[in-house]
């Protein structure tokens, strides 16, 4: 019998998980089935709970439960403490254990393009929970400073406050939406402009080399701007498959190679 994994959120419909687990899986040769759940808003707990006693081995988390799974968990990894979300779930000696390999994810997306993280200077636009989950992965990396620009500047230094400490090698700053300035090597979109639609505008004194998009497979009006600048810029679907990789990775004990699929 095939191993049993599966994403779960609300929506899920959009999720592109199965075809990356069963792309991976074809590769290496191993034999396992990954589904969708729809988990009703109240019901995520009751789903998961359903999922393991069904002999199921491994559970990716999606949009809007990535914090209850966080809340779940009586094992966390050093990167899911720190980002207090959840998107990678396996049983363990009967406990349950969670793992983000989101911000993992974005850096080795980003690596494959061969931009260099090194003593970089990145700016993260939005100071929501994808933020929080990259920060200290891109630390990690080298990053030697990160500015995180917010509508609400109180939440973006309240960020500051609580990840400074896990990122002692990396200079953090908040700023405002709207005093956008200065030179970056990286600038990253993680509000949600791209999945509403609203325009996102980039003011002329901002000047960076590089654009990345967390979004994928929706016109993003930041990749618009980057592109007339004629910076690099690449859309979220690296970073989708980069994060898949590092679940897969957490479950199979054997690690696909993130270039094969992008």
């Amino acid at each position: 019998m095939s191993k049993q994994f599966a994403v779960v959120g609300n929506p899920i419909e959009h999720s592109r998980s199965p075809e990356l687990h069963h792309a991976f899986a074809q590769k290496l040769g191993i034999d396992l089935t990954y589904n969708k759940r729809l988990a009703p808003l109240d019901g995520f707990e009751h789903n998961i709970q359903d999922f393991f006693q069904s002999g199921g081995i491994g559970l990716n988390v999606t949009v809007p439960f990535k914090e209850q799974a966080f809340a779940l968990c009586q094992q966390l990894t050093e990167r899911a403490k720190i980002a207090k979300a959840v998107n990678t779930l396996w049983m363990q000696d009967g406990q349950l254990h969670g793992d983000n390999t989101d911000g993992q994810g974005l850096v080795n997306a980003i690596l494959a393009l061969g931009w260099s993280l090194k003593n970089s200077k990145i700016l993260i636009l939005g100071a929501g929970g994808a933020t929080r989950g990259v920060i200290y992965p891109l630390a990690q990396a080298g990053a030697k400073q990160i500015v995180i620009a917010n509508r609400t500047l109180a939440r973006a230094e309240q960020l500051i406050t609580d990840l400074q400490q896990a990122v002692p090698n990396t200079e953090l700053s908040a700023t405002g939406l709207d005093q956008l300035s200065g030179e970056f090597d990286l600038v990253i979109n993680a509000t949600s402009a791209s999945l509403t639609g609203d325009a996102l505008q980039l003011p002329a004194q901002l000047k960076f080399s590089h654009a990345y998009e967390m979004a994928y497979g929706k016109p993003s009006s930041f990749l618009d701007q980057a592109a007339q600048r004629q910076v690099p810029y690449s859309d979220g679907f690296g970073m989708l498959v980069g994060q898949a990789v590092e679940a897969f990775a957490i479950w199979n004990g054997v690690k696909p190679e993130l270039r094969d699929f992008l």
